[in-house]
Order: structure tokens, then sequence, then C-alpha cells
């Protein structure tokens, strides 16, 4: 196999899952209109990750982080024992 053939082999499927993404967007574009992307934070795991914002909400700025305010699920808070 010669290195041409080896690189498109690697390459082919980034291409075709770049060129699937682009489309999918496109289609989504044409049925829902311009969209924002930003980071949303889940409390309930702690984590973050990138996705649509609605029109109405804003994006999480890590900033504004209170670490604690974090809703750890092995050590319940106060007020959720109080609920048990």
């Amino acid at each position: 196999m010669n290195a041409q053939m080896i690189a498109a082999v690697i390459l082919l499927p980034f291409l075709f899952v770049f060129i699937y993404a682009g489309i999918h967007e496109y289609l989504r574009y044409k049925s829902e209109g311009s969209a924002s992307y930003g980071l949303v934070y889940d409390e309930e795991t702690g984590t973050t990750h990138v996705t649509g914002i609605a029109e109405g909400e804003e994006a999480y700025d890590p900033d504004e982080f209170d670490p604690g305010k974090f809703n750890d699920p092995e050590n319940p808070t106060e007020d959720e024992t109080d609920k048990t």
C-alpha cells in the first residue's frame, strides 16, 4: 500500500463525519432558523457540555460558578436529608 492510500483510508471517515454533520446542521438551520450554542451546567452531575441554548436562557459562565452550591449526589445536603 502506498502512502497516499494509507492517508486516504485514515482521513476518509473523518471527512464523511464532517460532511454528515454539515448536512445535518444545514437541514436544522433550514427548518428551525439560526441557533445559538453555549456551555450548559448540569447541577446533578456537576458537569458542563455544549448544546443549543433557547432564546430566553443564558449560557453558563464559569466565572460565576460557586463550588459551595454544587449538588453532590453522594453527600446529600441538610435540606435533602430532611425530605426523607
